[in-house]
């Protein structure tokens, strides 16, 4: 039993470390910050509409480096916003199939609560769709989780347990009840707000 405990634990910490490379921190130029994810290595980023204030943040890419970034999309109404910095060669996430997400499934999510940069938290899909009791007359497509996100979540990478993108962590609505929105629905907000050939990048 202690064998598989520590091989599932090395892989925890695996799934961690490479999801953290496409982990960016936002700072909103009101004092606070969140976190983002990298979609796009020519420097497209996702975080949430929420941690977005102005029409240019501060984003820290994973090598430290900081960059003034453009707002190319904000939706507050699904929370997402699309970020774009001057950088090439970034490292990105795989994309995985939040339809696919069923109640049990194992993910993390990672950001930079309360400053603690690149921290991981992880749990179970409690629900996913558009008839949360969490989020009620929303009217879009949520992914429920029991997991404990906090301050500075949001924006950052909800994976699964092949590493791969599936969620953007969003808020709090209970103690250990946190929602993400889903990739799919990421993927269709690119595809209706960028030109026809920066999204053919995006969502290759």
């Amino acid at each position: 039993m202690s064998n598989l405990l520590e091989l599932l634990n090395d892989a925890m910490g695996s799934l961690a470390a490479e999801a953290r490379r496409s982990l960016v921190e936002v700072s909103n130029g009101g004092g606070g910050s969140g976190a983002g994810t990298i979609w796009h290595p020519d420097g497209l980023i996702v975080t949430n509409a929420h941690v977005v204030r102005g029409p240019s943040p501060r984003v820290t890419l994973p090598d430290g480096a900081t960059r003034v970034a453009q707002v190319l999309a904000h939706h507050s109404g699904i929370d997402i916003a699309i970020l774009s910095v001057a950088a090439s060669q970034l490292p990105t996430i795989g994309l995985g199939h939040s339809r696919d997400l069923r109640p049990g499934h194992w993910v993390m999510a990672l950001g930079h609560p309360w400053g603690v940069a690149g921290a991981a938290t992880a749990g179970v899909v409690i629900g996913v769709g558009a008839d949360m009791p969490e989020m009620p007359r929303s009217g879009q497509d949520w992914i429920a989780v029991g997991l404990h996100l906090r301050p500075g979540h949001s924006g950052g990478p909800l994976v699964d347990a092949q590493g791969r993108l599936v969620g953007i962590n969003t808020m709090m609505v209970g103690p250990e009840v946190g929602m993400a929105v889903p990739v799919h629905v990421v993927k269709e907000f690119l595809r209706r707000e960028l030109g026809a050939a920066r999204q053919s990048q995006a969502v290759a």
